[in-house]
């Protein structure tokens, strides 16, 4: 009608040149305009020609090709792949994230209300990170099933074998498997948060360690790890019946569960996630080497060089996780600036929660120092017992075996009798 022509001509008069200033510059002017409208209209002609042919025409639609080729979409570029979130020859698109509304490629809307490409805001080099939550606790049991048929696997087809070859007694065959089972866990977990602690470079940037606390977002593996270590420790109560463990050896058992838990747990809630990598896999290292010892005792009683090894090793563990927790934790964190009590954010960098800390690391190093302690001493006292005892028993002397010249059988009463128990026959005298 006569208002489109109206608003035909002023565009004209008015938007004409500072379109043509626009497509010169963007797009190489309103010569290059019909060979976009021509391609995206899909004929072989261009221009109106092309469009008419089809039934495509009018100004709009060249208004629409322009803005194309201002945004990069011109012949030089495919319509169709460069507006539609197609990747070229040379372009590398990111991971796809499926439910999310994502910017078009080209950087501007072509049609009002279209769907957007989906394009993830998450670039392939970056990882997805986790949190602690409710849901956890699901987690947590389901593993513990898990472990508890990886426990029932070992002791059935490792653990029972070997120690029927062994011959072993009741109480050291509940020790054998207690140690076998923990060998196994142990050499795992060492090779598991080794992998873990240098893949996410903790171990040559020891500043990570504090820096940017709260450590509330995990990395995948890091997550995976703690869950696992608290499904195995809790696992651990249960077999305590399974196994028919004596009742004498519960409460030890029940000590040592207890302060891993305890510990992990610790880490895992307080956002303390790298120091506790560092001192399991410290930890870890030396009990490895002590259950192995005792394995290699029970089949060999007279095998001790290993305790020896252990022994060595056991005190240098506690001095580096001892000064490995004063240095994150009274310097590292007491340093930072964010020392607010936060549970929300998950900062608990305050002076109460970090001398608490500190005290259960030191207390549990210095009980476990003291057993160490004691245990040694009384293993040196019943081995001098031994030796002295050795000394003040007198050889005593043998006697010279005397060859003494019998008849054959033995004597009885005086009387010489053969070997089945009946007197040899008197020979008879012959008559002269």
């Amino acid at each position: 009608g006569p208002a489109r022509r109206g608003r035909r001509g002023e565009g004209a008069a008015a938007g004409g040149g500072s379109g043509r200033r626009a497509g010169g510059g963007a797009g190489g002017g309103r010569g290059r305009a019909p060979e976009v409208v021509g391609r995206w209209a899909g004929g072989r002609a261009s221009g109106r020609v092309a469009a008419g042919r089809r039934g495509r025409t009018g100004p709009g639609l060249e208004k629409f090709a322009r803005r194309l080729e201002s945004a990069g979409c011109g012949p030089g570029r495919p319509l169709r792949a460069r507006c539609h979130g197609f990747p070229q020859e040379d372009e590398k698109l990111p991971a796809l994230q499926p439910g999310v509304r994502h910017p078009q490629p080209c950087g501007h809307r072509l049609l009002p209300g279209a769907l957007r490409p989906h394009r993830a805001d998450v670039r392939d080099s970056e990882t997805v990170h986790y949190h602690y939550g409710p849901k956890d606790l699901v987690t947590i049991l389901f593993y513990i099933f898990i472990t508890i048929i990886l426990h029932a696997v070992v002791q059935e087809y490792i653990l029972d074998k070997i120690s029927k070859r062994l011959h072993l007694s009741k109480v050291k065959h509940s020790k054998f498997n207690e140690s076998g089972q923990l060998v196994v866990f142990h050499l795992s977990s060492v090779i598991w948060c080794f992998y873990v602690v240098v893949t996410e470079g903790y171990l040559t940037n020891p500043r990570s360690l504090w820096e940017d606390y709260p450590h509330v977002y995990l990395p995948f593996q890091v997550k995976f790890f703690y869950l696992c270590q608290l499904a195995y420790w809790l696992h651990a109560l249960p077999e305590l019946y399974f196994q028919k463990v004596r009742k004498e050896e519960i409460p030890r058992q029940l000590q040592y569960i207890c302060l891993y838990l305890v510990h992990i747990a610790g880490a895992y809630l307080l956002n303390l996630s790298r120091l506790g990598l560092i001192l399991l896999l410290l930890q870890y290292s030396t009990e490895f080497l002590f259950h192995t010892a005792r394995l290699f005792y029970f089949a060999d009683e007279n095998n001790e060089k290993l305790f020896n090894a252990w022994a060595a090793v056991f005190g240098v563990t506690r001095l580096f996780i001892l000064t490995l927790a004063v240095l994150a934790i009274g310097f590292g964190l007491a340093r930072m600036e964010n020392q607010a009590f936060d549970p929300e954010r998950g900062n608990f960098n305050t002076l109460l929660c970090r001398l608490c800390v500190l005290l259960l690391v030191c207390a549990a190093q210095a009980w476990l120092m003291w057993r160490f302690i004691h245990s040694q001493l009384r293993h040196w006292r019943e081995y001098w017992n031994e030796q002295s005892a050795k000394r003040r028993v007198p050889a005593v002397p043998r006697l010279p075996a005397r060859l003494i010249k019998r008849e054959s059988g033995y004597h009885e009463n005086g009387v010489v009798k053969a070997e089945n128990g009946t007197s040899p026959r008197t020979k008879k005298l012959k008559s002269p």
